[in-house]
């Protein structure tokens, strides 16, 4: 797997070093030998490698990666192109759409959200193929929760927009007063009706950005 590198290196070397880290690397490669494990190996840490962390603006934080063939490829929410769109990730162009008119695509794949500041990140980072949440409770959590800590010391302004009870548990940690978080049900079909549709986070993040003296985030994703 390609290594973390740069600002996010240097922040994350410590949990690199601390005894549960240790043990998640052996027990995630051991699963990876044994099991088919998604995203694959060379994707594990894609969200790290696509938004630095001192190009970081906002967070989307989700749960553990999607676990059929050819869908996660370390970005929250996001399909390589190419596949079929997922009900959660169909219900958030639903709710772009609703809340800033952006035109529904035919593609999954985020990553301009991700060149453009916005760290796409599950709070569980692999998962067994068909087994979704197969990977909790094994370290990962512990991990995120490093990675959370690292964002909420930044010193400007970051939005932090929470889907689902497993990321509302890292809320806790948000203490910076720069930063502005926003909370929504999961997309999933199982609870976006909950409050996820109609929750006008896109439009919100933006006009926080703004006010911060920001360029806003351009969540529309085009056709391929």
């Amino acid at each position: 797997m390609p290594p973390i590198t740069g600002q996010w290196l240097e922040k994350l070397e410590p949990e690199f070093k601390k005894s549960y880290y240790k043990e998640l690397f052996q027990v995630i490669t051991k699963e990876y030998e044994q099991h088919t494990v998604f995203p694959e190996k060379n994707d594990l840490f894609q969200a790290f490698h696509l938004t630095k962390l001192e190009d970081v603006r906002v967070v989307i934080l989700g749960q553990d990666p999607y676990h059929n063939i050819g869908q996660a490829h370390g970005l929250c929410f996001s399909v390589k192109p190419g596949v079929d769109i997922p009900p959660s990730l169909v219900n958030i162009y639903k709710e772009l759409q609703a809340d800033f008119k952006c035109s529904i695509p035919n593609t999954g794949y985020l990553v301009k959200w991700s060149k453009q500041g916005v760290l796409l990140l599950n709070t569980v980072l692999t998962v067994r193929a068909h087994e979704a949440n197969s990977h909790r409770g094994i370290g990962w959590e512990k991990f995120t929760d490093a990675v959370i800590r690292i964002l909420n010391e930044q010193d400007r302004p970051i939005v932090y927009l929470l889907w689902g009870a497993p990321a509302q548990k890292k809320k806790s940690m948000l203490t910076n007063p720069k930063h502005f978080v926003l909370e929504a049900p999961h997309p999933s079909p199982l609870s976006a009706y909950r409050g996820f549709l109609g929750c006008q986070h896109f439009s919100k993040t933006n006009q926080f950005l703004i006010e911060q003296g920001q360029d806003p985030i351009d969540w529309q994703i085009e056709s391929l």
